[in-house]
């Protein structure tokens, strides 16, 4: 049985991985960091989603695990791509989700609706322990209100106005968000590789 590490102490992910990979998951075990033990804090040092992911995903790949991360972030064009991979951290080192959000509104506070223009992206990585690394990629655009609406998500999600649905991220149901969320779709690319690698690996060994 193959074990793949998601880079994460958060148990919704965890859960969600499992969702995505369940037509494999008699082949398959996801732990998370805790489950195998490793205390320590990955230092996300890298300046693009691409590097931070592979960074978290190396991780476990160094301890002989197949490790899995995501990086993610809100890129605001008139910003200049801010808060982007500081985006978890954007109002400083005691950084929370209300705070981030009240900084967003106030560098947007002069910025009107039609320049208002963002994306959600995600990168996921996939490293294994012989160096091998797949990435996949996934976004999604909206713009930025001018207060919160929504009680869901977390992050930015009560601010990104996603047009076609008419509500913010934060007003989606679950369902809703993962079926266009930029992590939904990166994590869904994934997951058909990696089930698309397990039966190629299963027919080799017949």
């Amino acid at each position: 049985m193959l074990k793949l590490v998601l880079a994460s102490r958060n148990r919704k992910k965890i859960r969600e991985l499992e969702t995505l990979l369940a037509e494999i998951s008699s082949y398959i075990q996801v732990l998370s960091l805790d489950d195998i033990g490793y205390t320590d804090e990955i230092v996300e040092d890298g300046t693009t989603f691409a590097e931070n992911s592979r960074i978290k995903a190396s991780v476990p790949a160094s301890l002989g695990y197949i490790g899995i991360a995501d990086d993610s972030g809100l890129v605001v064009d008139a910003l200049n791509g801010a808060p982007g991979v500081y985006s978890a951290r954007y109002s400083g080192e005691d950084a929370t989700d209300e705070k981030n959000n009240k900084k967003l509104l106030a560098e947007l506070a002069n910025v009107p609706d039609e320049r208002r223009t963002a994306r959600f992206c995600t990168v996921v990585t996939c490293a294994f322990p012989d160096g091998t690394a797949w990435q996949f990629d996934g976004s999604v655009e909206g713009t930025i209100l001018h207060e919160p609406d929504g009680d869901g998500g977390f992050g930015y999600d009560p601010l990104f106005y996603y047009a076609p649905f008419g509500k913010t991220f934060a007003a989606l149901s679950a369902d809703e968000k993962n079926s266009v969320s930029h992590r939904g779709k990166a994590m869904r690319a994934f997951a058909e590789k990696m089930k698309n690698y397990i039966m190629e690996k299963n027919n080799a060994d017949k």
